[in-house]
């Protein structure tokens, strides 16, 4: 069996198809699915694409150029008071562009890596991709839907790593301080990877949300532009790993892809700075998501309510016990696209499906009088 074997189908993008064609047939499609902000980025990065288009046809540094550097080391500094070199920031084309980097230079073939089940269905992928052992750690209720130290401890399958996302893709959950800590102290006494996916921050609601850098100076974390910063379409993203580790990554990064694109790094810059707007960008989600729990909680079983991220896990269990057909009859007879749970993992996830409020409010209202139309609620 080969590589490209073992990875599995990304759902959410097939969905996305099929709504897209269905759109171009003339059909009104509420988008609940795609987790890419509907909201554009900051007035400044328009302007800063028109001050800087002209200069923007070369390749940069490997690692990025040094001014978007300096700006991510300082929005540390700013948003959660960590002192990082703006040496050990590497940026990349896209977070996906970070975990390649990773995954490739850090570990070695058929090295574990563990992940959360449910968890982003791409990070598996992507371990078989560059010939590593995904191990899935199942997570639920009883964890709060976070991977412990005590998880960790118990395995039996060896592993050079683990990875994190808070907040989270699906749950929406924002690990506690205490768990981070845990999983922190754990990976330098026995020497493992800690990495943590951190794309979600910025859209944390009702708990303060805390880098993995600011519990271990080792961690190995992950960011970008797609989510809070409304730039998916951009592919800027930011890896920061410890200083013995950049040269590692830098070889990587100038064989796959010599530079990420010159123009998003320059505009990249001022979407950091401009923080009036991020914190704008922050309360639209908020309200939408305010709105979309108290509906959805009325019609399904809601274990976690969304601290973070732009999503909602809703258990489908007493309507369905399929949630791939529960999401293509919602998107086919009623004009509702969703992300069937089976996406995220094995984990149960057949009787949940994930919400994405990444639409207008007007549009998520009218996705639930469908979704109640279509349940008979």
């Amino acid at each position: 069996m080969g590589r490209s074997d073992r990875i599995t189908p990304f759902i959410v993008m097939e969905i996305l198809e099929r709504a897209k064609q269905l759109e171009r047939e003339g059909r009104d499609i509420v988008h609940m699915e795609i987790g890419e902000p509907d909201l554009p980025p900051s007035p400044r990065v328009s302007e800063a694409i028109e001050r800087h288009k002209a200069d923007a046809y070369r390749y940069t540094h490997s690692l990025g150029i040094w001014e978007l550097r300096e700006e991510i080391a300082r929005h540390y500094w700013d948003t959660y008071r960590v002192d990082i070199s703006p040496e050990r920031v590497i940026v990349t084309t896209g977070t996906s562009g970070g975990f390649s980097l990773i995954f490739s230079a850090l570990f070695e073939v058929g090295d574990g890596i563990v992940f959360t089940d449910p968890g982003y269905p791409c990070y598996k992928n992507f371990a078989h991709i560059y010939c590593l052992n995904p191990i899935s750690v199942p997570s639920g209720r009883d964890t709060d839907y976070e991977l412990t130290p005590e998880r960790l401890e118990g395995l039996k399958s060896p592993f050079k790593g683990f990875l994190v996302t808070s907040p989270s893709n699906p749950v929406g959950n924002v690990y506690s301080v205490e768990t981070l800590k845990g999983l922190a102290e754990f990976a330098d006494r026995r020497g493992k990877l800690f990495i943590s996916d951190e794309i979600y921050h910025g859209l944390n609601y009702d708990r303060e949300v805390h880098t993995a850098l600011e519990f271990s100076d080792s961690a190995v974390v992950v960011n970008g532009f797609s989510k809070y910063f409304c730039m998916p379409g951009f592919r800027l993203g930011w890896v920061i790993v410890p200083q013995r580790f950049v040269r590692k990554l830098q070889l990587v990064a100038q064989n796959l892809f010599i530079s990420p694109p010159t123009l998003s790094q320059m505009v990249g810059i001022e979407a950091l700075r401009d923080r009036e707007y991020l914190k704008k960008v922050r309360e639209i989600f908020r309200r939408r998501r305010d709105y979309l729990y108290s509906e959805l909680k009325e019609i399904f079983d809601i274990e976690v309510e969304p601290q973070g991220a732009f999503y909602i896990w809703a258990n489908i269990g007493r309507y369905a016990d399929d949630s791939f057909k529960f999401a293509y009859r919602l998107l086919e007879e009623v004009g509702v696209a969703v992300t069937p749970g089976v996406d995220f993992g094995k984990n149960n996830t057949n009787r949940y499906v994930r919400f994405a409020y990444t639409s207008r409010l007007e549009r998520l209202k009218e996705g639930v009088n469908r979704i109640r139309e279509f349940l008979k609620v």
